[in-house]
C-alpha cells in the first residue's frame, strides 16, 4: 500500500517530529547530536516568526523538512525567502519528497507576494542541482558568494 506524502506549513505542534529531523541534517553536516538545542533553536525561529518550516510527512512520521529565512531585495524593493535548510530522511531519499517540498514553498512564496527565493548548495551537490535546474532555478553566474564566520 502507497502512502500519501502531506506537506504543510509547520506549527509548533511538529516541534518533536522537526527536532528528530532537524538534528539528523544537522549530523549529516558532521555536526553532534543536540535534539534538546536543536528543539530550542526551532521553537524559537517559530513562535518569534524568524523563519518559515515545512514538513513532509507519512502517517504520523516526518519524512523531510524546509526552513526559509525572510529577507529583502534592496534593488527589487520587496521581501524574498532565503532557503536555508532542506534535509529527506535517508530512507524516503530518491521517492520525489524533496520536489514536493520545494513546490510547496515556491507555490507558498508566489502566494506571499514574495520577489522570489535564493539558495546556496555545496559544488558538489548535484543531485540538488539536478532538481534546482528541473524546478526552474538559475545558477548565479554574475556574483560569488563570500561569508565571514565568527
Amino acid at each position: 500500500m502507497h502512502q500519501k506524502t502531506v506537506v504543510k506549513q509547520a506549527t509548533l505542534s511538529e516541534l518533536p517530529l522537526l527536532t528528530v529531523l532537524f538534528d539528523q541534517y544537522r549530523q549529516f553536516y558532521k555536526q553532534p547530536s543536540q535534539p534538546l538545542d536543536c528543539a530550542e533553536f526551532l521553537k524559537g525561529r517559530i513562535s518569534q516568526q524568524e523563519s518559515f518550516l515545512f514538513i513532509a510527512t507519512q502517517d504520523s512520521d516526518a519524512i523531510g523538512f524546509i526552513q526559509l529565512y525572510p529577507s529583502f531585495s534592496s534593488i527589487g524593493l520587496r521581501r524574498l525567502l532565503i532557503l536555508n535548510d532542506l534535509y529527506v530522511a535517508v530512507n524516503f531519499r530518491k521517492m520525489g519528497v524533496a520536489q514536493m517540498l520545494m513546490a510547496y514553498c515556491m507555490d507558498w512564496a508566489k502566494e506571499k507576494d514574495y520577489k522570489g527565493l535564493t539558495l546556496k548548495t555545496a559544488k558538489d551537490n548535484l543531485g540538488a542541482q539536478s532538481l534546482y535546474k528541473k524546478l526552474g532555478w538559475i545558477k548565479d553566474e554574475k556574483f560569488d558568494s563570500y561569508q565571514l564566520i565568527f
